[in-house]
């Protein structure tokens, strides 16, 4: 998208929508991505954690 079309996008937004739920909708999609690269550390460390107790028995 241009810039100029996002910007539009954004103005149209807030005066449908109003601030603070366009504000709330970019929060929730900026730390989606986050949230789940949170998600596939925590998966990962638990595999770590199994096999290292797998490894005392």
């Amino acid at each position: 998208m241009e810039e100029s079309s996002i910007i539009s996008l954004i103005t149209t937004s807030i005066s449908n929508f109003g601030f603070p739920i366009v504000i709330t909708g970019f929060l929730l999609l900026r730390f989606e991505k986050k949230i789940e690269s949170l998600n596939n550390t925590i998966m990962d460390l638990i595999q770590v954690i199994r096999s290292e107790v797998g490894k005392k028995k």
